[in-house]
């Protein structure tokens, strides 16, 4: 169990003011309204915005409307009061996106990698933290820290990569050396997570407490928000769903395995088993009425609908996503995946749920690394070891 910091007046301030933050973020709200959305009383919370307003995380915007009696002053969050950087590593490019606390995108940048090696990847992100920490002035910005999404299994709470997917990678304190490098308190995750943060703060996900997320393309992973919290696992592994076994004795995966569900509906197996050159000439032929390869995505939705159903039946979600460059073919496998779903789906737990296709590009996975960040960035210190953790609850957040 986490040490947890003693019980203080400053730690339950601090606890109070992500309260009302929480609130801020989602638009413009009163003093008053504050109190009663939050539970606590008026004097605390107009002390807590009068902390928030020093800082300058939040501003009064305009007056609202009354019933009789004083109009409230509303409140908003002060989106440009600072900066994060949200990051997603691929095997050739570093993407990176520059928001304000809002989550919404201010600047691009990208930058490519020409070889997997760690260093070559720190430098790349290095270089573009460099071009997006400086206005196109020249000034520099308000930077409260970096979210970096990478594909493989990643213990979150120390930032180092235990395997990398596409590189060989093994036991990387990848944060910390970012840090070093840069100078900023650096999140690394699994890049699906950066996709299903993305999805809570403006997909289909929004204020739904049980979402998984598939992602589809060359390989397969799987993000998970199980009662409103995002799922890593004990050791950051949790959604390795890409390798569940599907065949047995099936192809043989990267990861020494057999019949994997990649090695049967990732991009690599579909291009193999119709023998072209890239997954745009398959899909083409496939809606020009070739039947053989209709027939493939058609199997691929199938295989890939069982197992989602498989994951329904264990976490009965509320939602489920599917993302990835993958979904660009969804017109060919969605028909045999729906009807793999319902045959695969326990009687009764299909009742309310609700399938979402979301094809995001690569600058969505890195705007949802930035919001990783960000989540911190609203949550109290908590425990002792994260004294130096950037928290817009603390008064020295300025």
């Amino acid at each position: 169990m986490q040490p947890v910091r003693a019980g203080s007046k400053e730690l339950i301030r601090e606890i109070n003011a992500s309260l009302v933050l929480a609130e801020l973020r989602q638009g413009l709200v009163s003093r008053t309204e504050l109190a009663k959305r939050t539970g606590l009383s008026l004097p605390t919370v107009s002390e807590i915005v009068a902390d928030l307003l020093n800082t300058g995380v939040v501003e009064e915007r305009e007056v609202g409307s009354s019933g009789g009696g004083r109009r409230p002053v509303l409140l908003g969050l002060k989106a440009d009061a600072g900066y994060v950087i949200g990051i997603k590593v691929t095997e050739t490019r570093v993407i990176a996106v520059l928001t304000d606390l809002g989550a919404q995108i201010v600047e691009r940048a990208t930058e490519t990698v020409s070889g997997g090696d760690v260093g070559t990847v720190v430098r790349a992100v290095a270089k573009v933290v460099r071009r997006l920490g400086r206005s196109k002035q020249g000034k520099s910005r308000q930077v409260y820290g970096v979210g970096v999404g990478l594909a493989g299994v990643i213990d979150r709470a120390s930032g180092v990569v235990r395997h990398a997917t596409y590189a060989d990678w093994h036991d990387v304190d990848l944060a910390g050396l970012l840090a070093k490098r840069i100078g900023l308190p650096v999140v690394v995750d699994n890049d699906v997570n950066t996709l299903v943060a993305n999805e809570q703060w403006f997909g289909a996900g929004r204020g739904v407490s049980d979402v998984a997320v598939v992602s589809i393309g060359r390989g397969v992973g799987l993000g998970m928000v199980l009662d409103g919290r995002l799922y890593r696992g004990a050791g950051g592994g949790a959604g390795e769903f890409g390798h569940t076994k599907v065949v047995a004795d099936g192809p043989l995966c990267a990861c020494g395995g057999r019949g994997c569900l990649e090695t049967v509906i990732g991009e690599p197996a579909i291009l193999k088993r119709t023998k072209t050159q890239d997954i745009e000439q398959a899909a083409d032929r496939a809606r020009n009425g070739d039947r053989e390869i209709a027939e493939v995505f058609d199997e691929v939705g199938r295989v890939l609908g069982t197992a989602v159903g498989n994951l329904v039946n264990l976490l009965n979600p509320k939602l489920i996503v599917l993302a990835g460059e993958g979904t660009r073919e969804s017109d060919l496998f969605l028909p045999g995946f729906d009807d793999a779903l319902r045959n695969a789906v326990f009687d009764g737990l299909q009742r309310d749920l609700e399938i979402v296709v979301d094809d995001w590009d690569d600058e969505a996975w890195a705007q949802g690394a930035a919001g990783l960040f960000l989540a911190e960035l609203f949550q109290p210190n908590l425990r002792p070891d994260e004294a130096d953790r950037p928290s817009l609850t603390a008064r020295s957040a300025s």
